[in-house]
């Protein structure tokens, strides 16, 4: 089967389409028939090698982490679901291969996909939409009328936290690119600043926040100290390594204010997620959708910054 490969870590060039041998489902497993996939944050460090003590150095490797598509053959233990159903889904956060083909999961990490959506538009939400769920509801618990700030609200995980913050009720404050103000008021959000001319000093001006939602994940004691008594801050992903030691200072020495989590959703999950497409409080975006040949190409355009939503790989 076609697959996105890479033999070594390095820059996105290391990326191509190469060759894998088809999985074959195993006792309790589901195969899927992959029509798109996404390029995400976390596989950018995992190209980079940033991840290697916990992916290895064994190539050539796979990459992707979500997936949608159609079943394409189930074993007899699982029940729910039928070859040609349409799907989506996750193949875990540690490493990953979804950009390929065929992909062999367990049942509990896919759902099926919402009604009405092609399968570009159903991969650009898996990833950023059960990580916003899972930061706004289970961590930050947020509650209708709370004020949120969403930093990094134009990419492919803060376009869904802004939409799921206002799904919710609360009153969103956005951080993003000049050219992507407009782009995120018309996500919902309520307010909109430039994050290279608004820092944590210009936004101490305004009312405290009960919750800070950071895509970004740097200088996160100054972003921390914009927080209302008994706010919470919820890192989804780690810029630097003084971002660490301060989330890692927060859960040993602090009041656990700063959060960080490493999100691995199941069926409920996607599931729920699903309900706010059908709901149409949640809408995909997709910035570019790019061709398994040009794998590299989708990597240095996340790399570069500035985007709308997510760069989509086909595998069609």
């Amino acid at each position: 089967m076609r697959a996105a490969r890479f033999d070594g870590y390095g820059a996105p060039e290391v990326l191509y389409e190469g060759r894998a041998p088809r999985p074959e489902p195993g006792r309790g497993q589901v195969l899927v028939r992959v029509h798109a996939s996404s390029v995400n944050g976390g596989e950018l460090l995992m190209r980079a090698g940033r991840l290697a003590p916990l992916t290895g150095r064994r190539f050539p490797k796979g990459i992707g982490i979500d997936f949608a598509g159609e079943v394409a053959e189930v074993d007899a233990q699982v029940s729910g679901l039928a070859v040609g159903d349409r799907v989506w889904g996750t193949v875990g956060r540690a490493g990953g291969s979804a950009t390929a083909e065929y992909v062999a999961v367990r049942p509990e990490q896919v759902s099926l996909s919402p009604a009405g959506l092609d399968p570009f538009q159903a991969v650009s939400l898996p990833a950023g939409g059960t990580t916003g769920i899972t930061a706004l509801r289970d961590k930050a618990r947020v509650r209708p009328g709370d004020r949120v700030l969403v930093r990094g609200a134009g990419g492919g995980v803060g376009s869904v936290v802004v939409q799921l913050a206002k799904a919710m009720g609360t009153h969103v404050t956005a951080l993003a690119g000049a050219r992507n103000l407009d782009f995120v008021r018309g996500l919902g959000a309520d307010e909109a600043f430039d994050y290279a001319t608004t820092g944590p000093g210009e936004l101490a001006r305004l009312e405290r926040f009960d919750s800070v939602i950071d895509i970004v994940a740097t200088d996160l004691p100054a972003y921390r100290r914009l927080l209302a008594p008994g706010g919470r801050m919820v890192a989804v992903s780690f810029g630097s390594f003084a971002s660490v030691l301060h989330i890692l200072g927060s859960q040993v020495l602090g009041r656990r204010r700063t959060i960080f989590f490493s999100g691995n959703p199941k069926t409920a999950l996607l599931a729920d997620l699903a309900g706010y497409v059908e709901r149409g409080e949640v809408r995909p975006v997709v910035d570019t959708v790019h061709e398994l040949t040009d794998i590299a190409k989708a990597h240095r355009a996340l790399e570069a910054g500035g985007v709308r939503g997510k760069h989509v790989i086909s595998l069609l």
